[in-house]
């Protein structure tokens, strides 16, 4: 049996994790996304997260299986000690453990540059239909996520007006003086000697 682990992206892994992104924007109502962005588009993205944020791969010896990362969850520096997380796990792939994987590294590696508060926002349907279930707040419930908002019928897709929820998770204690936000090439080497999540 072929072992998953997990390692830094890079914008050479835009082609393989569009691939599974895409029949999310054009199947689901999981995002909000109406257009497949381009590969270049994508490789955009990747750089613009990595410049402070982790963005991680799930993989094993024959293939890529999903991909997460954290971005900034407000602009204002006030909110540096909060992200929030997105997740995609190769559609034929689900239901392997592979998302639980990927955000317990997630987590890891944000505890390490000292974020307190992970959020979720996540598409949630009125009644389920065959665009958008409920499986994806039940997953970050079972991680220990927990419901703090609802924005209702805020978006439209496929016909149908569905929900944003907002969930969240605190990782590190609020304390007075919370310590500075690292960026994530300060703790590349701290999270490759303690969870064996490596650069390429």
């Amino acid at each position: 049996m072929l072992k998953n682990q997990i390692r830094m992206a890079t914008k050479e892994d835009a082609k393989d994790l569009l691939e599974i992104y895409a029949p999310y924007v054009t199947s689901t109502a999981i995002t909000f996304e109406y257009e497949v962005p381009t590969i270049q588009e994508f490789e955009k993205r990747i750089e613009n997260i990595l410049k402070k944020y982790p963005y991680i791969v799930a993989y094993n010896e024959a293939e890529i299986l999903g991909y997460a990362y954290a971005s900034a969850f407000h602009e204002r520096p006030a909110c540096n000690w909060a992200v929030e997380t997105s997740i995609y796990v190769k559609k034929e792939r689900k239901k392997l453990g592979i998302g639980k994987l990927l955000y317990d590294a997630l987590e890891n590696i944000l505890w390490e540059q000292n974020i307190i508060n992970v959020n979720a926002c996540i598409a949630y349907p009125e009644v389920e239909d065959e665009y958008l279930t409920k499986n994806s707040v039940e997953f970050h419930q079972h991680l220990g996520y927990h419901l703090v908002g609802t924005f209702s019928k805020c978006g439209y897709k496929f016909g149908n007006w569905y929900h944003l929820v907002w969930m969240e998770k605190h990782i590190g204690k609020h304390q007075s003086n919370p310590l500075e936000v690292k960026k994530i090439d300060e703790v590349r080497s701290i999270i490759a000697q303690k969870y064996g999540i490596f650069s390429l």
